[in-house]
């Protein structure tokens, strides 16, 4: 039997601005990229966090938030310059250390990752998710 998905959208603010389209990857606790992921694969190799094993490259990473330390940046700036960084982060509170990291990026690489603040209930990884720029320069979530 297959089970139709309802579509949503939603609003959110960017804390940077960008379009992206993925795969979800989605995680109830928060992920530090210092030490929690490998730069040179996008792998979380993390201990103690459950995607352990699992690859953020390229999908719309989705947490509550990050988990610092300030050197989560970084790691996020050499991520996205390798491209193995998520294409974009979902997060439900705003992290001021993951967006240095995009913005360094993006000044530096001139590459664009979109990190949105928004409701996150409901998203499941695999579902395959858009973000986009509303007409008022907010950010659009929406399952596609």
């Amino acid at each position: 039997m297959t089970q139709s998905v309802a579509t949503f959208e939603r609003a959110g603010s960017f804390q940077l601005a960008g379009a992206a389209e993925a795969e979800a990857l989605v995680f109830s606790q928060p992920l530090s990229f210092w030490g929690g992921i490998d730069a040179e694969t996008g792998e979380i190799i993390d201990h103690s966090h459950p995607g352990r094993g699992q690859n953020v490259a390229g999908k719309i990473l989705v947490m509550p938030s990050g988990r610092g330390s300030s050197s989560s940046s970084s790691v996020l700036a050499e991520t996205i310059r390798r491209s193995t960084a998520p294409a974009g982060i979902l997060l439900e509170r705003p992290d001021p250390i993951l967006a240095v990291g995009a913005i360094v990026a993006e000044f530096l690489y001139d590459i664009h990752m979109p990190l949105v603040v928004c409701d996150i209930a409901g998203i499941v990884s695999g579902e395959r998710i858009a973000i986009g720029i509303r007409e008022d320069g907010g950010a659009s979530v929406r399952r596609i």
